[in-house]
């Protein structure tokens, strides 16, 4: 698949002093488990719809997971956007929902409209 995400070598550089200190046994490839989540991410899919080439998708759900709660993420975010130097947050939500058709009824009861 010629389609997939992969980190490069200046990317990976810049995200490395954020990755927590290894203890015990050594981590699986960084850079596969993190390409493998940024492609499930940006492409809306399910952990276990991840190409092979990411390594099983546990490992990258497991990585994910752990990585959230700790705050990692976060953290890396933060972190970059701060080397940007930018004093204000700008935010874009290009959020595209579509509600299921029975989604405007759910205030109402049968035989009429709760007040």
């Amino acid at each position: 698949m010629s389609d997939l995400f992969w980190l490069t070598d200046a990317q990976m550089a810049r995200l490395e002093p954020f990755f927590p200190k290894s203890h015990g046994k050594p981590r699986v490839d960084d850079r596969r488990v993190l390409s493998g989540i940024i492609f499930i991410n940006r492409n809306g899919l399910r952990w276990r719809d991840a190409p092979a080439d990411y390594g099983p998708h546990k490992t990258l759900y497991n990585r994910w997971k752990r990585w959230s709660d700790k705050g990692i993420f976060a953290r890396m975010m933060a972190g970059l956007a701060a080397d940007h130097g930018e004093k204000k947050t700008v935010m874009i939500d290009a959020t595209y929902l579509k509600a299921h058709r029975t989604a405007t009824s759910l205030g109402v009861k049968k035989g009429g409209v709760d007040a």
